[in-house]
């Protein structure tokens, strides 16, 4: 099953805290994790998140600033984000694909203006250790499934149990019982990727999690990839972030 790492922690800073769970069992073909990122005291130096490129959908909440808050996805590109010297955000991260509902509002330094209850949820969430926030994540993503703003994607999901049989976008059509003119419309509408993008974030995931030889054709192929995607060579990568 797909399984993206999402982000990289700098080794630089000893304070900052990385969070994950797992959603209870029913909610596991919607939620990858539940997350919490926060410093544990003051930085000496601003925090520079670096979130990888993984097609998934994030709720973000603010719990410092309970205004603060939105639904974001990333494109097939890293991206660097400066938070600050003192945060804390509470986190979903949506399985590609589950996200029925219009995908971009909000962000990390403006109030949330949507129609989705996420200030009454950042609230809710204020005080809370990780471990009772997960509850109060999990009626907020039962509330979506019953308005059908989320709902599973059986075309992601045969892809993702069955990565290891994918090599090229036409591969991808077969295995989702789909003409490769016919995939390339769903894909894009369901995920808002185009299929080679996302082929390019399966791989690049895949050699996060140590398995670059099924994914590349040969090791400078790879090298090239992960630079591209992510700004630095895997072995600077190793160097600077805990992944």
């Amino acid at each position: 099953m797909y399984d993206p790492t999402g982000n990289a922690v700098d080794r630089r800073f000893e304070h900052v805290q990385f969070l994950e769970a797992e959603p209870p069992h029913h909610l596991r073909d919607i939620v990858h994790r539940f997350i919490a990122l926060r410093t544990c005291q003051p930085l000496l130096e601003n925090y520079r998140f670096h979130a990888l490129p993984d097609a998934c959908v994030y709720v973000v909440l603010d719990q410092n600033k309970p205004d603060i808050a939105g639904v974001t996805r990333l494109k097939a590109s890293s991206e660097e984000i400066d938070l600050g010297r003192d945060f804390h955000f509470a986190n979903i991260r949506f399985l590609p694909g589950v996200w029925q509902d219009q995908v971009g509002f909000g962000s990390i330094d403006q109030p949330y203006v949507g129609d989705l209850p996420l200030l009454h949820l950042n609230k809710a969430l204020s005080g809370l250790g990780f471990s009772d926030q997960q509850a109060k994540l999990s009626e907020f993503v039962d509330d979506l499934l019953a308005q059908s703003k989320v709902s599973g994607n059986q075309i992601t999901e045969r892809i993702f149990t069955q990565l290891q049989d994918i090599h090229s976008v036409a591969d991808m059509a077969e295995i989702a019982g789909l003409s490769t003119r016919q995939f390339q419309r769903v894909l894009k509408r369901t995920t808002g990727f185009a299929p080679h993008d996302f082929l390019k974030i399966i791989r690049l995931q895949q050699s996060l999690l140590g398995e670059p030889s099924l994914s590349y054709a040969d090791q400078s192929h790879f090298i090239h990839s992960f630079r591209r995607a992510t700004g630095y060579t895997p072995g600077q990568y190793a160097r600077k972030f805990d992944v």
